[in-house]
């Protein structure tokens, strides 16, 4: 599913990133930690195509993120990626519909994937055991129920590759375990590829595949 070779990425004369290689297979659960300012935002920046490699190669689902121009990369990540944000973002004023739906806004494949989007994302909230109204505004709902809609935001469409970004930062040590749980049923459901990155090495017991990202990037050594 992702072949990094070589990878390098600098602003400016800094180097940031240095991956020799990096191979991460379709349905696989990777897990990677690292303390803060490692580099770990700006890897998940490059292989969603936000950042380019100044150097080296990330081919995602044999597509080679680095030859694409910006508008061809905003699309191909529509396409492929869902991503749970440590701090959510979603809008507050919007409803929990509008924010998992604004994910499939974008992408045309996402959408062929839905035959009746109320019905998608009912299926969803029940599946991560959120009973909510979905005309409920996101600024009514609790931190965990603000989680929930994330992850739901990130699932619909079935994207081929979740991101998981400190997603559990904002919740207390009784909500993780029931969260991971709900996350990768979820996450096998679908066939998706789980990239989930935390400084939370607790978290790791459930991922077959471990990474520290310190070990894996020369550039932090």
């Amino acid at each position: 599913m992702i072949n990094i070779s070589t990878c390098q990425f600098a602003y400016e004369k800094s180097s940031i990133i240095d991956i020799d290689s990096l191979n991460i297979k379709e349905g696989e659960h990777l897990f990677l930690h690292g303390k803060s300012g490692s580099g770990k935002s700006t890897f998940l920046n490059l292989l969603c195509g936000v950042l380019v490699p100044t150097s080296g190669s990330i081919e995602v689902n044999s597509t080679k993120i680095e030859l694409l121009s910006a508008s061809e990369r905003d699309s191909f990540r529509a396409d492929n990626y869902g991503t749970i944000f440590q701090q959510f973002n979603l809008l507050a004023y919007l409803s929990v519909k509008e924010n998992i739906s604004l994910a499939c806004g974008f992408s045309k494949e996402k959408t062929s994937n839905i035959k009746n989007m109320n019905e998608e994302i009912k299926s969803l909230l029940d599946a991560l055991e959120l009973n909510v109204d979905i005309s409920r505004p996101a600024m009514n709902l609790s931190v965990g129920e603000q989680q929930r809609v994330a992850v739901a935001r990130a699932l619909i469409g079935k994207p081929k590759i979740i991101i998981a970004d400190e997603p559990t930062s904002a919740l207390d040590s009784s909500s993780k375990s029931s969260f991971m749980n709900l996350l990768f049923r979820q996450v096998d459901a679908q066939k998706s590829t789980l990239i989930f990155v935390s400084h939370d090495k607790s978290l790791s017991s459930g991922f077959k595949t471990v990474y520290d990202f310190e070990e894996i990037n020369r550039a932090s050594k």
